[in-house]
């Protein structure tokens, strides 16, 4: 019922959007004698602030096109390496003409899968990473599609079918990669290294960086964690899923919705958002172009939701913000309880932000005191002092600071060669 009270009210609220975009537009014109009075401005602003508050916000684009190494434009092409039901392997394919001259070598650089958090944004939420990591790596990142969008045909998606894709994936890119997971999908992540090292799979990566992740949210808990862990698990069948309504292709579909998600998110800090839309009509009436688009290009991206699977987000739920099953050893995939303990040469790198209110410190550290087998040379924990959650990776910390110290202790672990030996020993 709300979903259909969502998309009803958006529809309702139309043609007061576009008279508000023409009476924008309308104060805004050089023929209006009084566009650059007070009032002109005034007006102009508060009608663009209600158009850009209302609108609907599509998947943004990721307007990538281009990287720099050594100096030198090279041409970058996506492409969709795999393509399943609920999500795309995309694959940001440098030129290799123009790569090979700028960096005057033909040397492959280390292949690195990006896993993008299933959390209610689009993946192109974490473009300011996948720009720092193109110039001297081979970037692949998991897009993951809008549950409204999938028919009911498609079946069931859960934590355990994430699990599948990652290790499908991986096996998918061609030969020994790394994998870094942001936020969200760090237990999935390492869960499908447990597994894939389990298995001996030959694919499993040469490592892991696993970044501001909830793998273990009884460690310094945060304010999610604990309405999470407040709350029991029937509260949230009942007041977070609700039914995909038509005209969708996943119409009868029981989604967690992006809105709904949005909405808590905006709850959670209401001032600083409210601050900003002040500000944001504020540069518009002093005619601060520059703010005011760095303000849209924010919310653009910020305000663009999807939904989830039910039984994702229902399972994600209890497994890892309530009963804790993979810290504790009881998370089971596919009918085998994950052992992180099996990994012994995957290396692992967790990357946490000092003033992480949503994962905090501890929460991703957890990864290390479970891969019990994994030689200490393989392990890197590090802090970021002085960023938030966002932080950890995108801004200038993350570009200047964290960026180098992943890309260092990938290519300290990247020895493909040692891994097709130990294959064969097999």
């Amino acid at each position: 019922m709300l979903y259909s009270a969502h998309e009803f009210s958006y529809q309702l609220l139309a043609p007061a959007r576009y008279a508000a975009g023409l009476g924008a537009k309308f104060w805004r014109s050089p023929f209006n004698p009084m566009a650059a009075s007070w009032l002109g401005r005034t007006s102009a602003a508060a009608l663009d602030v209600f158009e850009h508050a209302t609108r609907r916000y599509p998947k943004p684009a990721w307007e990538i096109s281009e990287t720099e190494v050594d100096g030198a434009a090279v041409p970058v092409t996506i492409e969709t390496a795999v393509a399943r039901d609920f999500c795309r392997l995309l694959h940001f394919k440098r030129d290799p003409a123009a790569l090979a001259s700028a960096k005057g070598s033909s040397e492959p650089d280390p292949k690195v899968m990006i896993v993008a958090p299933l959390s209610g944004h689009y993946a192109t939420l974490l473009r300011g990473t996948v720009e720092a990591m193109i110039p001297s790596h081979d970037v692949y990142i998991t897009d993951w599609v809008n549950a409204r969008m999938t028919p009911l045909s498609y079946g069931r998606f859960d934590l355990n079918g994430y699990i599948d894709y990652l290790i499908d994936f991986m096996g998918a890119m061609g030969g020994p990669a790394h994998a870094m997971a942001v936020c969200q999908p760090g237990p999935a992540l390492l869960a499908a290294g447990a597994v894939m090292s389990a298995r001996k799979d030959p694919a499993r990566p040469l490592s892991m960086t696993i970044m501001g992740s909830p793998i273990d949210t009884r460690k310094s808990p945060t304010v999610p964690n604990v309405l999470a862990q407040e709350r029991p698990f029937e509260w949230f069948e009942r007041n977070m899923i609700y039914t995909v309504p038509s005209p969708y292709p996943g119409v009868m579909r029981r989604v967690y919705p992006g809105f709904v998600q949005l909405y808590s998110f905006l709850s959670m800090n209401h001032d600083r958002h409210a601050n900003a839309h002040y500000d944001y009509f504020q540069h518009l009436v002093e005619g601060d172009g520059d703010s005011a688009e760095k303000h849209r290009s924010f919310y653009d991206e910020y305000l663009s939701v999807l939904d989830l699977t039910a039984e994702f987000y229902l399972q994600t739920i209890r497994e890892v913000f309530q009963e804790h099953t993979l810290p504790d050893g009881k998370f089971v995939h596919r009918g085998d309880v994950v052992d992180p303990g099996a990994i012994t040469d995957i290396a692992l790198m967790t990357v946490e932000g000092e003033n992480d209110d949503i994962s905090g410190i501890g929460q991703t550290q957890a990864a290390h005191d479970l891969c019990i087998n994994l030689p200490a040379e393989m392990q890197l924990d590090y802090i970021q002092p002085g960023v938030g959650h966002y932080g950890v990776f995108n801004g200038s910390r993350w570009r200047t600071e964290i960026q180098p110290r992943v890309a260092k202790f990938i290519r300290k672990h990247h020895k493909p060669d040692a891994r097709r030996v130990d294959v064969a020993a097999e």
